[in-house]
């Protein structure tokens, strides 16, 4: 399968960044995209809302269901998967992307940010994946996908930011569970993960400002490569930890990773998490002044 046309996503996160790049890249397959995220009115500090998001996934090809939704809350999580199935018919890919991020040494963390983190980023993945799983199950070539990084379970990537890893670690143990626990069904399970910083409101507000969004890349980045992961047959490819580019060098036979770049005439920054055991592809250069 190379193709997303007539197949349902349903996409946490989606109403910008990351998520809303997925699901552009699958809506000019023609897919239908359903956009589950907080944000349902203008923010200046976070541009984009699910309504900006639909309207922008419509233009590029798609349908849209533009759904307001905590998934901290499992009733908000069942009635958006309900409200999915009963517009498009079904579920073939669970994308979640929703994440909260608060980095601070243990002294400093408040229980409260670490509550939020736990809820979103480790439990609001297994509540929507669950939600979806029924679903899923009918699907011709299902994949559930955490945006998520490989477990690498090196010190310097917990030190330092010990909620906020775990938290996002947590993601990543349920594909490493999913992927054999779903296996007997044919759903994929995969993770997904940035070599470098890319170029959101998360790194804008939270890591560096402008410099580090110029060292970044382009959220099309994962886009491209979750619609790869997508088009892969579910029952064999699965239980996978990807990082983004050498995914996309190795399976999709990229070697130009320079349209990518925000600012070409500045180094890249690497992203935390990304293990030195999985090497940049050829031409690939990235900064020594990494976030860690």
């Amino acid at each position: 399968m190379t193709t997303l046309s007539g197949k349902t996503v349903l996409i946490t996160g989606a109403s910008r960044g990351i998520g809303l790049a997925i699901a552009l890249r699958a809506a000019r397959d023609g897919a239908n995209i359903a956009v589950l995220a907080k944000t349902a009115d203008e923010n200046p500090k976070l541009p984009g809302t699910i309504h900006s998001a639909a309207a922008e996934i419509e233009k590029a090809g798609g349908k849209a269901l533009p759904i307001q939704c905590d998934i901290r809350f499992e009733e908000q999580i069942e009635a958006a998967v309900a409200a999915t199935v009963a517009k498009f018919g079904g579920i073939d890919v669970c994308v979640n992307n929703a994440s909260a991020i608060s980095l601070s040494t243990l002294e400093k963390t408040d229980l409260k940010r670490a509550d939020l983190m736990f809820q979103i980023n480790a439990r609001g993945t297994l509540a929507t994946t669950k939600a979806c799983l029924p679903y899923l199950k009918k699907s011709a070539n299902p994949h559930v996908l955490m945006l998520s990084p490989p477990l690498d379970m090196n010190p310097r990537w917990f030190s330092g930011n010990v909620a906020y890893s775990i938290a996002k670690y947590g993601m990543s143990l349920a594909v490493l569970g999913l992927a054999d626990e779903l296996g007997k069904d044919g759903i994929a399970v995969n993770a997904l993960w940035p070599r470098t910083t890319i170029a959101t409101s998360a790194i804008n507000n939270l890591l560096g400002g402008d410099i580090v969004m110029r060292m970044s890349r382009k959220p099309e980045i994962l886009a491209d490569a979750a619609h790869l992961i997508f088009t892969q047959p579910s029952k064999v490819f699965t239980g996978r930890f990807l990082i983004d580019d050498t995914f996309l060098h190795e399976v999709g036979g990229v070697t130009d990773f320079e349209g990518y770049r925000v600012d070409k005439s500045m180094e890249l920054a690497p992203d935390f998490f990304v293990p030195v055991g999985i090497p940049a592809p050829p031409g690939v250069v990235l900064s020594k002044r990494g976030l860690r």
